[in-house]
């Protein structure tokens, strides 16, 4: 591989490679410090992804909005699931064919914009310093769709960006900024139907990714926030990012507490039981530094099975109640209570 892309402050555990057919740099870092170029990236048929994945939700909904290019193509698309019953109410998706018909930003965390028309979606994202927009349109089962959201975007707000290399092939990485702790509020219409969303209890997670991977992969991604008060009584914003098992994570692990916009970095993490056909059994979290100790109580196991013959996605993203507490670089422990979110267990084959 080329070089697809470059770094500067990056934490890694060893010194950044300059081969030319290696990663040039692999860690960690509170802010995407990568230069990223998609054309320099050594390509199977579908091994380079670049996705712009936004997950909204609170208690009662989730809403995602999404765009992904796999090289041959790609789509873009909104979901809209009832996390108390489990059901799908809305699954629009517009596909399209060319590694280069529909091209993302090469960044995600700085002010950039995304307009573009798929078939008969449109569609707008629009990152600003302190606000991101989502607008996306279309017509689904002989229906009108509009989506207006926007989400708030704290100043100086941190981020967990990293890049990891996989042992079985030196060529590939998997690059991802997760963005989250953003307050989001607006409205969904379909038809005559009208859902709300209020910031005061709905948060937005981005899952940006911009990978070379290999075939086979299995992943765990967990991702939540609230607010909490302290004992002064003043209102703080606390979120959680668990990501592992992708790639050799010996330079870097995607994990971090957010505590009013600032990343709190804490090790390596896993699940007490392998959740595989238990999956609404208590997941029990293990960090290997004690400094996330949480627990999620299952209530839905939202699966989806896509299976496109040359490529499986088999995901059980599970939805619970949280419990425990994670502690800050400083020492202080902060108590989570009845956060209401999920963790996913995913094998894949893209």
């Amino acid at each position: 591989m080329e070089r697809a892309f470059k770094a500067n402050g990056i934490h890694s555990g060893n010194s950044p490679s300059c081969s030319r057919r290696q990663l040039l740099a692999k860690g960690w870092a509170r802010h995407n410090v990568f230069e990223y170029d998609r054309n320099r990236v050594k390509t199977g048929i579908t091994s380079r992804k670049e996705w712009d994945f936004y997950n909204i939700a609170n208690e009662e909904y989730q809403l995602l909005i999404s765009f992904a290019n796999i090289n041959i193509g790609g789509y873009v698309g909104l979901k809209l699931v009832n996390l108390k019953t489990g059901e799908v109410i809305i699954d629009a998706m517009k596909y399209f064919l060319g590694a280069n018909k529909h091209v993302p930003p090469a960044k995600g965390d700085v002010p950039n914009r995304f307009k573009d028309k798929i078939g008969s979606a449109e569609f707008d994202f629009n990152t600003m310093e302190t606000e991101r927009t989502l607008w996306y349109k279309q017509t689904y089962k002989g229906k009108p769709l509009e989506a207006n959201v926007s989400m708030d975007i704290m100043p100086g707000l941190e981020n967990i960006t990293t890049v990891l290399p996989f042992d079985e092939d030196k060529t590939k990485y998997f690059m991802t900024t997760k963005q989250f702790c953003m307050p989001c509020g607006g409205t969904l219409k379909w038809g005559d139907q009208v859902w709300e969303f209020s910031k005061e209890n709905t948060f937005c997670a981005l899952d940006w990714g911009r990978v070379n991977t290999i075939h086979k992969m299995v992943w765990y991604w967990g991702n939540g926030a609230q607010y909490v008060t302290d004992e002064k009584g003043e209102k703080h914003l606390v979120g959680f990012e668990i990501t592992w098992a992708i790639g050799n994570e010996s330079n870097a692990t995607e994990t971090c507490i957010l505590y009013d916009g600032k990343a709190h970095k804490f090790g390596a993490i896993d699940v007490e039981k392998f959740p595989k056909d238990r999956y609404l059994e208590p997941w029990k979290f293990v960090s290997e530094d004690g400094r996330f100790n949480m627990t999620m109580m299952p209530t839905l196991d939202n699966h989806s099975d896509v299976d496109l013959k040359i490529g499986r996605m088999n995901c059980h993203q599970i939805f619970g109640w949280w419990n425990g507490d994670v502690t800050l670089d400083d020492g202080t422990k902060i108590e989570i209570k009845d956060l209401f979110t999920f963790c996913e267990y995913v094998e894949n084959r893209w």
